[in-house]
């Protein structure tokens, strides 16, 4: 930890895992989640159940402390973010795309 990642210096890193609320099952080996020390995150995760069709899934979160701020439109919000992610694990060149096909 302590390692700079572009501006954003790493504060944790680990294996994403979870315990269902509903039925108290652990789900280990989720994906990969990054802290930064600004309390931003990235999140990478597999989801489906093959290689083939599978959807990489990358989670990003921010704290925007003014409300005005967070009606801005959020692929500009968090720019730097989506940048890092990509420079991280070389997704552009993996994948053959420089954009999601899907943004939730």
């Amino acid at each position: 930890m302590g390692r700079n990642l572009g501006a954003n210096e790493v504060a944790d890193a680990d294996d994403f895992a979870y315990t269902d609320p509903v039925d108290g099952s652990d789900a280990t080996g989720q994906g990969s989640r990054f802290g930064f020390a600004n309390g931003s995150r990235i999140v990478f995760r597999l989801s489906g159940t093959g290689t083939v069709g599978a959807t990489i899934r990358i989670y990003f979160e921010r704290f925007e402390a003014d409300p005005a701020a967070r009606l801005d439109d959020h692929q500009h919000a968090l720019a730097d973010l989506i940048e890092l992610a990509h420079s991280m694990v070389g997704l552009r060149a993996c994948i053959g795309r420089d954009r999601p096909d899907v943004i939730t």
